[in-house]
């Protein structure tokens, strides 16, 4: 037995080897990235699962830098929240356990006078 079977045995099967979206956690991010898509904010998105975060990646041009990131870190729902919108430089710009209110920090990206 090599150490990779070994630490199967040991694994806990209720802790997931990557954190995911949920369909209904992208039902609600899909229709704004559309509106921003609509508006021509946005043109392109990345999502990344990794073993601790789950990353929504929104970009303006292809090979850029991600404008905003929308990361899930479910060991974090029991202090700040496990939903963030980060910035481009890095900023947390909102946190919470309800993904559909920390998604309002981007909806007033969309709010603009009109000339």
């Amino acid at each position: 037995m090599n150490v990779e079977n070994a630490s199967a045995l040991f694994r806990d099967p209720s802790v997931p080897q990557q954190v995911g979206f949920h369909r209904s956690e992208l039902n609600l991010i899909m229709p704004l990235y559309g509106r921003m898509v609509a508006a021509g904010e946005w043109r392109d998105y990345g999502i990344s699962s990794l073993r601790e975060v789950a990353v929504f990646s929104i970009f303006r041009r292809t090979a850029e830098n991600p404008l905003y990131r929308i990361e899930k870190r479910p060991k974090l729902s029991s202090r700040q929240g496990q939903y963030a919108v980060i910035g481009i430089a890095g900023q947390v710009l909102k946190r919470g356990n309800d993904l559909k209110a920390v998604l309002r920090v981007l909806e007033r990206k969309l709010i603009r006078a009109i000339d």
